[in-house]
């Protein structure tokens, strides 16, 4: 019999930890290959982890809500063979660390303090006072900026179960820790350390009879933090088209129940406005760029995302790589394939990074355009509204005459730091003209 460690996975770029939501399985428990062992949670899906090989689960390192480094070992497994399968290690059972804390302890110690710093032991502990699970990194970061337990217990934690993540340590450090409360008098501020100077506190929402009191979930939590920050980031406008979709409307009605009986697909608007969007930014790809400090970095990919709405009321982003280079039913497929896996919380965690440009269809829900927040790192996000009838001026060789014709807004949201006003309204211009003049003779 042979041992091998089930370990944790890399879960995409920026993905460095994830915590551990549910057991599946327990010690002693039998498992087969492929079967899933663990559920665990980061920052940008929740997923499983499923057994490499057949065998018996020897041994659990980690327990639910702790947080796991990419990499580490979360599981012993028992397997007959040499075990040598993807995603586990042979193991040393003379050398092997088995004990969680020395795991941690060995986590912390791979993370350099300055020496000089005085190191506060309370924070040494993996949770604060009231319970909060402390990751190897927050715990770190916070002996460093020499936090007493307390401090950091007051910290508003984003993760799951209120786990402070570090991204919720650094915004208190940068943000909150050395502002000063207008109470304050100049001679009190000069007599304070920046240890321990007054924090700014929002004022408390007063609360009526009959209120009631809705906990964010994590992914809610999520969200309101990333559009937030995006807000303070980037210098948003907003510029809008009104477009003629008349053809594109009849062609797909002309098509989609051929369509369907030919590729087993439905054709919805939404492939045939990303095809005129991966088009668009192959003509203007500097709409398909990010910043980095005074830097622009160009995208040499072009990967769109699209904006989903989930059962629960939250919003996903599942991403389409490369989009330019799919055909239409290449496309059909991806978003149908990601849109439903995206509601059944079936999404890996690539299928949502990666993105350089963001669609939304605000249309969905009724609303004719709407001022989308751009989706960081990214610089640009269009919103395109619901199709409408409407009475329009129709140029013809003749003269002018009025008809009915079916209508689209299109809104697009710019980063003005590296997007001016005539490319940003160029850009949605020139997807509204591609929509406009779609061939209404294509063939599928």
């Amino acid at each position: 019999m042979a041992e091998i460690e089930l370990i944790m996975p890399k879960m995409g770029e920026s993905v460095a930890e994830a915590t551990i939501t549910k057991w599946l399985k327990s010690e002693g428990e039998s498992v087969e290959a492929e079967e899933a062992v663990i559920e665990i949670a980061t920052d940008k899906v929740d997923s499983e982890i499923p057994a490499p090989e057949d065998g018996v689960i020897k041994k659990i390192l980690f327990n639910e809500d702790d947080v796991v480094q990419v990499g580490q070992a979360i599981a012993i497994i028992e397997v007959n063979g040499t075990g040598n399968s993807n995603g586990a290690i042979k193991l040393d059972t003379k050398t092997a660390e088995t004990d969680e804390e020395a795991t941690i302890e060995k986590a912390i110690n791979t993370i350099q303090v300055d020496s000089s710093t005085q190191i506060n032991s309370a924070v040494i502990n993996k949770n604060t006072p009231s319970g909060k699970f402390l990751s190897p990194l927050v715990r770190s970061i916070a002996k460093k900026e020499n936090l007493s337990a307390e401090e950091i217990d007051s910290i508003m934690g984003t993760g799951l179960n209120n786990r402070i993540t570090k991204d919720d340590l650094m915004s208190y450090l940068q943000k909150d820790k050395h502002i000063q409360t207008s109470e304050v008098q100049p001679q009190d501020i000069s007599a304070k350390s920046p240890s321990t100077a007054p924090v700014s506190k929002v004022n408390a929402v007063l609360m009526d009879n009959g209120d009631e009191i809705i906990q964010m979930d994590r992914m809610r939590k999520m969200i309101s933090e990333h559009m937030t920050m995006s807000k303070q980031t980037s210098a948003h406008v907003t510029s809008f088209i009104e477009a003629d979709v008349t053809n594109l409307v009849f062609w797909r009605n002309k098509v989609k129940s051929e369509f369907q009986a030919k590729e087993g697909e439905k054709i919805t608007f939404t492939p045939l406005i990303l095809e005129a969007v991966a088009k668009a930014i192959r003509e203007m790809p500097m709409i398909n760029v990010s910043v980095d400090g005074d830097k622009i970095i160009k995208r040499k990919n072009i990967n769109i995302g699209m904006a989903t709405a989930l059962p629960s009321g939250n919003l996903i982003v599942p991403v389409i790589k490369n989009a330019d280079e799919k055909n239409l039913v290449g496309l059909t497929k991806s978003v149908n394939d990601l849109a439903n896996r995206a509601r059944n919380n079936k999404l890996n965690p690539d299928e949502i990074q990666g993105g350089t440009f963001t669609v939304t269809n605000v249309g969905t829900f009724g609303n004719v355009m709407g001022t989308p927040i751009i989706n960081q790192p990214q610089v640009a996000i269009l919103a395109v509204g619901a199709i409408r009838k409407k009475p329009a001026v129709i140029e013809g060789p003749l003269g002018d005459t009025i008809g009915i014709r079916h209508m689209m807004f299109l809104s697009l949201s710019y980063d003005h730091r590296v997007v001016d006003g005539s490319l940003g309204g160029s850009f949605v211009q020139r997807v509204g003209n591609i929509l406009e003049n779609f061939d209404i003779n294509r063939e599928i």
